[in-house]
């Protein structure tokens, strides 16, 4: 079965091992295994049968939002497994200069983070964002933490309602340690969602339960490497109770669809 890891991030070789300590501490989990590296991600993703892996960068500050994209791409051009999205960050200048940028640069779409970033999914300043990308860009958001307000589901509903042309893929089963408010919100709506960060989280049948609720044909495969394993990942995937043609959704139809693969 063919399948594409959706949730991914790497850094770079000098900062990588750092960079996902960091991470792992801000959140409190993670696996504590994997470096961040791309040559790691390779490893692991190859030994787990993925073959193509979306790369998801961040900018905690908006300063660094440029460099960080033209690391994307550097990677990219070097690495035909990988696919890539930008970045940008509420509070930088000219974002919807950087937005087009991002187009230009053949990018497939754009990752924030409202929660390590600070900012609100509904914070005003991203509005010039949403419009811009309706049509052309999906945009994919960390969702959910039950610390922050900064990424609640209900901010997404309303942004789905104002930007009704926007594709948006709400990570972590739509909101990572909140999955029913996130279902309650979110299962009318038509954004698609990820598994990653969630199914070691959820009681026996939860999973499925949520993907039956929200149809295979808006879930996509995702490990959120570095945090975890994508051997374990993929296993834990693979003994989800779904049928054949929900897995095979799943692991890489969704992807295929939403990124134009």
């Amino acid at each position: 079965m063919k399948i594409i890891d959706i949730h991914t991030h790497i850094y770079p070789e000098d900062i990588a091992r750092k960079a996902t300590k960091s991470v792992q501490d801000f959140y409190q989990i993670g696996d504590g295994a994997m470096d961040g590296t791309e040559q790691l991600l390779m490893e692991r993703g190859k030994a787990a049968g993925i073959s193509q892996f979306l790369i998801l960068p961040v900018a905690i500050r908006p300063d660094r939002v440029q460099g960080i994209n033209d690391f994307i791409v550097q990677r990219l051009a070097q690495n035909p497994n990988l696919i890539g999205f930008g970045t940008v960050h509420a509070a930088m200048d000219g974002i919807t200069d950087e937005v087009q940028r991002i187009m230009d640069l053949g990018l497939k779409g754009i990752k924030m983070h409202p929660d390590s970033q600070r900012f609100a999914i509904d914070d005003l300043r991203l509005f010039p964002v949403y419009e811009q990308a309706q049509g052309k860009l999906p945009i994919m958001l960390h969702m959910g933490d039950h610390r922050y307000d900064y990424s609640h589901p209900i901010k997404l509903q309303r942004i789905l309602h104002l930007f009704p042309r926007l594709q948006v893929i709400a990570a972590h089963f739509g909101g990572y340690s909140m999955y029913e408010t996130a279902c309650e919100l979110l299962k009318e709506t038509d954004c698609v969602f990820d598994i990653s960060s969630s199914m070691m989280f959820m009681p026996e049948g939860e999973a499925e339960r949520y993907i039956n609720i929200y149809g295979a044909e808006r879930m996509a495969f995702g490990t959120d490497y570095p945090m975890w394993d994508p051997v374990q990942e993929v296993r834990h995937f693979l003994d989800l109770k779904l049928t054949p043609e929900q897995k095979e959704q799943i692991a890489h139809k969704t992807a295929q669809r939403i990124l134009h693969l």
